[in-house]
């Protein structure tokens, strides 16, 4: 015998009794902005303070390879001097003296500087390191988009549960104390009424609460204020992953994950550091071309016989010039241990960044399993969890005709109304986390990508009312559809 329409009823009733201050609050107080998935997707990527700072520390990095680049480039220095230079010789009767404004320019260019071009290729794959972590933030504010409106509706769908829940203990400690009044029950009964009714109005405050919490964290992704989003059709399709297999998730993991490529730009990086310091025991070879000009001023004794203290004095006036080209080796010799101590540190630098990639590799595969396990135990659990409102539906229907005819009693009734509605509860959490979690293996397997969200909105339902949308469809006429 199909139950259905009965069930349908019931719950109708709970529905319109606790969505009344809904719509009462509703009417009181018009939304304000209204959003859907993709409005609260593109307000994250406009507007996230973390998303801005990320590309701020990404552009910062990049410049890491112009200032690498320019010490292989060539250097041009100029400046200028003014001296005024007295020499005096160990007779205190021979003196010399020279005045006058030098302009000077020098052009080196870099033959052969290991350590130089060693930097230039860290700095290159620390940059490529910059661009895939930036990539992996951009890719992860797709699944805290996600995550934060969901959690919206996932707050919602409970307090209208909640709310429900609340109305039909409502009115069984109602009828409890009618049946108190004329005799037909003991106080204790409607002290059992009363205080599952008192426990569930306290969780629909708390409900509540969670529904403003969501709101904000919204808020806080966005810097935007919501005030409704868009439900999720129960006619979403719950179906495994495709493929269903987690090998082949984990090995387009290992090849497409971001995190994990940018770990291996990031070895390569201490790797070319590492060769950057050895190099620095390295000679080094330098193109040098020097010019200076100025004018020069020069007085002093010339003197053919010092022991007869006799010369004239002699002024030479004049410009100037100066050119000279030539190469420059230096071979560095001791440096006081700071070369050998940036090698070994350099050396434990490139430990460091293998261990931690073989770390987040671990990591990767574990997430990977994880989620795809997730999403078939997900698959599950929405299909036994939708079937068990119906049952425990039936199950209400039984127990309270069992307590008219004096089989059940009170407590078997308020029991069977609270797994009721924790069914409803599980039921939408299950949807929820399936979602989440199919948006997690994509994320772990570096395929997750704004096509997602756009994939979930065409199940969005535009004019979704908690207080009346938080129930599965359970006939063929109720199929979610428009």
């Amino acid at each position: 015998m199909n139950r259905t329409p009965g069930i349908l009823r019931r719950l109708a009733l709970a529905i319109a009794l606790a969505g009344v201050p809904g719509l009462l609050l509703a009417e009181q107080a018009a939304p304000s902005t209204r959003t859907d998935l993709i409005g609260v997707y593109q307000q994250a990527l406009d507007n996230n303070a973390d998303l801005a700072a990320a590309r701020a520390d990404y552009l910062a990095r990049q410049e890491g390879v112009p200032q690498a680049r320019a010490g292989l480039l060539p250097q041009l220095n100029g400046g200028a001097s003014v001296s005024d230079i007295q020499t005096e010789l160990d007779d205190p009767s021979v003196s010399f003296g020279r005045s006058g404004l030098l302009y000077q320019a020098s052009l080196s260019q870099a033959l052969f500087r290991a350590d130089r071009w060693y930097q230039l290729q860290a700095a290159k794959a620390v940059s490529e390191q910059a661009a895939l972590q930036l990539a992996a933030i951009e890719q992860n504010l797709i699944l805290q988009s996600a995550q934060a409106y969901f959690a919206v509706l996932r707050a919602q769908d409970t307090l209208a549960a909640t709310r429900a829940e609340e109305a039909a203990l409502q009115r069984h400690f109602e009828q409890a104390s009618a049946r108190f009044e004329v005799g037909l029950s003991d106080r204790t009964e409607l002290l059992e009424a009363q205080a599952s009714h008192d426990t569930a109005r306290a969780n629909r405050i708390g409900a509540e609460r969670d529904v403003d919490d969501a709101f904000q964290a919204l808020a806080t992704l966005t810097a935007r204020d919501y005030s409704f989003v868009e439900g999720i059709r129960h006619s979403l399709p719950v179906a495994p992953p495709t493929p269903n297999d987690a090998k082949a998730w984990v090995d387009t993991a290992m090849h497409k994950n971001l995190e994990l490529q940018a770990s291996q730009f990031a070895v390569s990086g201490a790797e070319q550091t590492l060769r950057q310091r050895k190099a620095g025991h390295a000679p080094t070879l330098d193109l040098v071309a020097r010019y200076e000009r100025g004018d020069n001023d020069r007085l002093g004794y010339t003197n053919t016989d010092f022991a007869s203290r006799v010369g004239e004095i002699r002024r030479i006036a004049g410009d100037v010039e100066r050119q000279s080209i030539g190469l420059e080796l230096n071979i560095p010799l001791y440096s006081g241990g700071l070369t050998g101590s940036q090698v070994r540190e350099s050396y434990q630098r490139l430990t460091q960044s293998e261990h931690q990639r073989e770390s987040l590799r671990r990591l990767v595969v574990q997430d990977t399993r994880n989620f795809h396990r997730a999403m078939n135990t997900d698959v599950a659990q929405v299909q036994a969890r939708r079937q068990a409102i119906v049952s425990n539906q039936s199950a209400v229907e039984a127990t309270e005709l069992g307590y008219e005819v004096g089989t059940r009693n009170i407590v078997d009734v308020l029991d069977a109304q609270r797994q009721l509605y924790d069914s409803v509860r599980n039921y939408n959490n299950a949807r929820y986390d399936y979602i989440i979690d199919h948006l997690r293996l994509k994320q772990a397997s570096g395929t997750l990508s704004p096509a997602d969200l756009h994939d979930l909105s065409r199940f969005l339902k535009p004019d979704y009312d908690p207080d009346r949308d938080f129930l599965p469809p359970l006939s063929a006429r109720q199929d979610g559809q428009p």
